[in-house]
C-alpha cells in the first residue's frame, strides 16, 4: 500500500474579506447556503459561458466578477483536477465561506492517479480563520498545489474515517446543476456549468496546457464501478462548527464538520447501481428506467435531469450534435498544431510508449499527444451514432416523444448536415508547408487512421493517405510506429491501467485491429429508407 500525501505546504489561513474586499480570507458564514450554492452555480455557468480559452483568462475576463479585487499578478495556471477546486476555494474566499479539502489519499499501485480499486482519504485540512484572516492569494496557490486526480478517485458510498470532498447525487432536476462535477476514472476532472431545459449537460475541463474545452456530457465519461467513484459528483455540505464571532462579525477558530451520506437529502448510488432492483451490481446487469419507461444510462440521464421531457425535435437535435462535433474537431486541431509547431514530429521515436498512453508521466507526451482527445471523439460520435439511430426508429414507429411537424424527415435532416457542415473544414499545413483543407465528411472517415502519437507526422496525425501522405517525412521506423499503433487507435474505452509500454517489435506482436464502431452520421440519415410525410403529427408513408 502506497500514501499519497498531498502536501499543503504552509498553513492555510482563510480570510474572505466581508465584501471581497483585500486579500483576506474572512469567514463570515458557517456554511454553505442554497443562495451560496446557487451563487457559485452562477459564478461557474458565467465562466463556462464565455469565451475564455484558459484557467489564466477566466479569471481575469469579465465572466469573474471579483477578479477586480485580486491581487495585481494573481495568475491561475491549472489542469483539470486543480480547477475545479480553484473554482471552489475561490467563490469561497470571495464570499466568506468556509472551506475544507482533502489534503491525503491512500491507495494501491504506484500511480494513485489510476488505482485499480480507488482510494481513500487519510487526512484533510480545514481552513481555519486563527485572528486576522487568512492570506487568500497562498491558500488558493496551496490548493491547486494539493489535488490531483487521485483525490477524485474515491469510492461512492464512502461514508467512514476521514470523509470525501464529494457525494454521489440523485439525478434529477436541481441535483445536477452548474458547479457539479464530473469526473472521467481516465484520469479527467470537470465541472458542469449550465444544464438545459432539455436535460442536455455542459461542462468545461482544463487541460495540462492550462487550456479549457468545454462539451456535452455523454458516453466520453463512462459508466465506472461505484468503488472509482467516477461519474456526478456534488460538493458534501460542510459546517463551520465551534467557532466565535469576533467585534467584526467574523468568524474565528473552530473545527469543519462534514455531512455523512444518510445527512444528505439527494445522495444516492442509482449512477452505479441503477434504478431497477438487481441481484446483481455489475455494470452490465444495471438497468434504468423513468416512469415505467427503460432506458439507456445516458438517455436516462438526460430524461431525469430535464425533470421526465421525453420529447424529441430530430432536427434540434442533429443540429446541435453536428455542432459539437465540430467543435471537438476544431479544438483538436489546435492540440495537434501546438504538438508540430513545438516540432515534436520532427523528433525521433522514443524506444518505447509510456507505460499507459492515457496516463503518461512524460511531460511530453502528456502535453503533446492526444490519446484520450481522440478516443473522447471517437466516443461522441459512436454514441451519437447510436442515439440518432434509436430517434430515427422511434419516428418510424410513429412515438409520440418525437416531435416533428415537417414534410420530409430525411431531407430536412440532410439540409441540416449540409448547413452545419460547411463551415467545419479543418485546415492544417503538411510537412511541405502547404495547405490542407479536410472537411467534416472526411475528418469523420478518418476518425480510426488519425495519429494521437506526437512523433508522427502532421499527415499521420490526420488519417492522410495517397497523394496526400506523399509529404510526410518520417522514415520507416516511424511509419511502423504509426501502422503498430492502430489497434489503440481502434478503442474508444481508453483503460489508464492497461500496461502499453511496448517497444516497436513488442506493440507489433501484440497489435490486433479491433472492430470499430460506426460513427458515419451522413449514411444513417441517407439510409433512412423511404421518405415519410406528416399530416399533422401522424406520419404517412407516401
Amino acid at each position: 500500500m502506497r500514501v499519497l500525501c498531498l502536501a499543503l505546504g504552509a498553513l492555510l489561513v482563510v480570510s474572505a474579506a466581508h465584501a471581497a474586499s483585500g486579500h483576506k480570507w474572512r469567514i463570515v458564514k458557517d456554511h454553505w447556503s442554497e443562495a451560496d450554492e446557487e451563487g457559485f452555480g452562477q459564478f461557474v455557468q458565467s465562466i463556462g459561458d464565455s469565451n475564455c480559452n484558459s484557467s489564466e483568462s477566466c479569471m481575469r475576463s469579465a465572466a469573474n466578477p471579483y477578479r477586480e479585487s485580486d491581487p495585481r499578478g494573481f495568475d491561475v495556471d491549472a489542469d483539470c483536477a486543480k480547477f475545479v477546486y480553484f473554482l471552489r476555494a475561490y467563490y469561497a474566499w470571495k464570499n466568506g465561506l468556509p472551506f475544507s479539502l482533502v489534503s491525503g489519499v491512500s491507495g494501491t499501485g504506484e500511480d494513485l492517479r489510476f488505482s485499480r480499486t480507488g482510494n481513500h482519504a487519510v487526512s484533510r485540512h480545514d481552513l481555519i480563520d486563527h485572528g486576522g484572516g487568512i492570506d487568500g492569494p497562498s491558500a488558493m496557490r496551496a490548493v491547486l498545489g494539493s489535488v490531483t486526480s487521485a483525490t477524485y478517485r474515491q469510492a461512492a458510498n464512502a461514508d467512514k474515517g476521514v470523509l470525501p470532498d464529494f457525494y454521489s447525487p440523485k439525478i434529477g432536476p436541481g441535483t445536477i446543476r452548474p458547479g457539479t462535477v464530473l469526473y472521467d476514472v481516465n484520469g479527467h476532472a470537470a465541472i458542469v456549468y449550465r444544464v438545459d431545459k432539455d436535460g442536455r449537460i455542459h461542462y468545461m475541463g482544463a487541460s495540462p496546457d492550462f487550456s479549457i474545452a468545454r462539451d456535452v456530457y455523454g458516453a466520453q465519461f463512462g459508466q465506472p464501478p461505484v468503488e472509482l467513484g467516477g461519474g456526478f459528483k456534488d460538493w458534501r455540505p460542510l459546517t463551520l462548527a465551534g467557532a466565535h464571532a469576533d467585534g467584526a462579525g467574523d468568524l474565528i477558530g473552530g473545527h469543519i464538520s462534514l455531512a455523512r451520506n444518510a445527512e444528505i437529502p439527494n445522495y444516492s448510488l442509482e449512477q452505479y447501481l441503477g434504478t431497477e432492483a438487481s441481484a446483481s451490481h455489475m455494470l452490465k446487469n444495471v438497468r434504468f428506467s423513468y416512469q415505467g419507461v427503460g432506458l439507456g444510462y445516458y438517455e436516462f440521464v438526460r430524461v431525469a435531469v430535464s425533470g421526465g421531457e421525453m420529447s424529441t425535435n430530430p432536427i434540434y437535435e442533429f443540429k446541435l450534435t453536428l455542432q459539437e462535433m465540430c467543435k471537438e474537431f476544431r479544438d483538436r486541431a489546435a492540440s495537434v498544431e501546438q504538438a508540430t509547431e513545438n516540432g515534436i514530429s520532427s523528433k525521433p521515436h522514443p524506444p518505447s510508449l509510456p507505460e499507459n498512453i492515457y496516463a503518461a508521466a512524460d511531460t511530453t507526451w502528456e502535453s503533446y499527444a492526444t490519446p484520450k482527445r481522440d478516443a473522447r471523439i471517437k466516443a461522441i460520435f459512436a454514441q451519437s451514432y447510436k442515439d440518432i439511430a434509436e430517434m430515427l426508429e422511434l419516428w418510424r414507429k410513429r412515438d409520440p416523444r418525437i416531435v416533428y411537424d415537417g414534410l420530409d424527415l430525411k431531407a430536412d435532416l440532410q439540409s441540416v448536415y449540409d448547413e452545419e457542415t460547411k463551415t467545419c473544414p479543418v485546415t492544417y499545413l503538411n510537412s511541405a508547408k502547404k495547405p490542407v483543407t479536410l472537411t467534416f465528411d472526411i475528418m469523420v472517415h478518418r476518425l480510426y487512421a488519425m495519429s494521437f502519437d506526437p512523433y508522427d507526422c502532421v499527415e499521420h496525425r490526420w488519417g492522410a493517405t495517397g497523394d496526400e501522405a506523399a509529404t510526410c517525412t518520417d522514415g520507416g521506423d516511424k511509419q511502423r510506429w504509426y501502422r503498430a499503433e492502430q489497434s489503440y487507435r481502434d478503442r474508444i474505452d481508453p483503460d489508464a491501467t492497461a500496461r502499453m509500454g511496448f517497444s516497436l517489435a513488442q506493440l507489433e506482436r501484440h497489435s490486433q485491429p479491433l472492430r470499430v464502431a460506426n460513427v458515419d452520421l451522413k449514411s444513417l440519415v441517407d439510409n433512412m429508407g423511404p421518405r415519410v410525410a406528416f399530416t399533422g403529427m401522424q406520419p404517412l408513408d407516401r
